[in-house]
């Protein structure tokens, strides 16, 4: 068996001045109003407004060259910025998917144009992607995909749909899985490609999949004889597997992945050390244990980013230890303090703990199914 191994990151000094940038500025926009606390913001929180000041501030595309538009800082500390944005429940869903996967991906498998147009906008907060790779009988076996795009002169036509597609009605484009040649079952994951879609193009619906909150963050679309043109082809043809997958190991390995809860375990926190009861201290301390681990995990894999590494098994271990987590906040909540969770409860407490009632089903699915997970893990650590 092959061992997993992640190294042991220490924040240096720089993180820690701009950790103390990002929360005075946190402080002083929601003593203004700007945003309310919210649990799971990287998803339900999007506010183009505020996707604006961070990419001002130079928040957006932290670690791309400048000659992008990024700042060329640390994968470390592009971390700590999103730490504390997550932790503080501010509304960053807008501009998330672009700097977190979309950026790295074009920098990666882009042509130059590509860069050039693109990543500027997304670092000031300007523009928004969608990511196309789910669709209804190709979800957690995502090497079913039957979207496809056939050759025509100057580009390509597509046909198909993506659903449980998140902000795509917000988004401007989106990053878009699809077959580009026949389907073959003994290799079925050839032939696919990457292709960039603009989702205002004729062709292309955008249908809403409610919440049981009555939310609006998932989508259904659909491509009737969209046009795309050749120059929005990422990377080779044939290859949108394997870069599809690199762009998944920076969607499953960051602090998102256990940190959609944190305003409820936060809340929770305060009302326990009101209390003073040291039984409900020790249980509360559990939780706080498995997030520190889950912390230091998560900046491990920062810190692989780095180097210029792709954690592909590691990003798959930190996601499904930390959606499980995510869960466990609110299940450990309703168990330690009476609560009467509503969305429109007067009190913190009950309020987060609606918001994490109802967004839970999704935390164990999104990004790659608990199971699907595990077997990225499980053929990791086979030797060879």
């Amino acid at each position: 068996m092959a061992s997993l191994q992640l190294p042991v990151a220490e924040l240096s000094e720089e993180t820690e001045l701009i950790r103390a940038e990002i929360h005075e500025f946190l402080r002083v926009e929601q003593e203004n109003g700007t945003f309310q606390p919210k649990c799971d913001t990287w998803l339900s929180g999007c506010s183009p407004s505020f996707s604006r000041k961070l990419g001002e501030r130079g928040w957006i595309g932290m670690t791309w060259p400048k000659r992008y538009g990024g700042h060329e800082r640390s994968a470390l500390e592009r971390y700590v910025v999103t730490e504390e944005l997550l932790s503080a429940g501010a509304p960053v869903a807008a501009h998330w998917i672009a700097d977190r996967q979309t950026g790295p991906l074009l920098l990666r498998y882009g042509t130059e144009e590509q860069r050039s147009l693109f990543l500027p906008k997304i670092a000031r907060g300007e523009c928004y992607f969608a990511i196309g790779l789910s669709e209804p009988n190709a979800g957690s076996d995502l090497a079913a995909v039957q979207s496809r795009a056939v050759k025509v002169e100057g580009g390509w036509l597509l046909n198909g749909s993506k659903t449980w597609t998140s902000g795509a009605h917000h988004a401007h484009y989106m990053i878009t899985l699809c077959r580009t040649s026949a389907y073959n079952p003994e290799k079925r994951h050839d032939g696919m490609s990457q292709l960039l879609v603009d989702l205002s193009a004729p062709g292309v619906t955008v249908r809403p999949i409610l919440l049981m909150t009555g939310e609006h963050h998932f989508n259904e679309v659909f491509f009737e004889d969209v046009f795309i043109p050749d120059d929005c082809l990422i990377g080779q043809e044939g290859n949108g597997w394997k870069q599809g997958m690199t762009e998944l190991a920076y969607e499953r390995s960051g602090p998102e992945r256990f940190l959609s809860t944190f305003p409820l375990l936060q809340e929770l926190t305060n009302q326990v050390k009101m209390t003073g009861d040291k039984h409900l201290m020790g249980q509360l301390s559990k939780l706080v244990s498995r997030l520190w681990t889950l912390r230091l995990m998560s900046i491990g894999v920062a810190q692989m980013l780095e180097k210029g590494e792709t954690p592909d098994v590691m990003a798959a271990l930190v996601k499904d230890m930390g959606t499980k987590f995510e869960q466990q906040v609110a299940e450990v909540a309703r168990l330690l303090i009476p609560t009467s969770p509503s969305i429109r409860g007067a009190l913190l407490l009950d309020h987060f703990m609606a918001e994490s009632i109802l967004h839970a089903p999704g935390f164990t699915l999104r990004g790659g199914t608990t199971e699907i997970l595990r077997g990225i893990v499980a053929k990791g650590v086979v030797s060879k």
